[in-house]
């Protein structure tokens, strides 16, 4: 995890990843810094970052166990 700046400020939000049928809710953190003059907050860690792909590539994969270690794994049911 990364070290926090002064002033930074972290929300944990819930990210859907869908691929194929499927879709996993996985929890990351969204870091907005104090004075950001670019706007272009919020952004993830680097960790954060590789957990929502290596979750992506297991569902691809239709590998479940996998993506479950992550987050929760719905299977998608079309209605209409």
């Amino acid at each position: 995890m990364a070290i926090s700046e002064p002033g930074e400020r972290h929300e944990v939000v819930t990210e859907l990843i869908e691929a194929g049928n499927y879709v996993a809710k996985v929890r990351v953190e969204h870091i907005y810094e104090a004075d950001d003059p670019t706007n272009w907050a919020p952004y993830l860690s680097v960790d954060d970052v590789e957990k929502l792909e290596k979750v992506d590539a297991a569902l691809r994969a239709g590998d479940l166990a996998e993506a479950a270690k992550y987050g929760r794994i719905y299977e998608l049911t079309e209605v209409s």
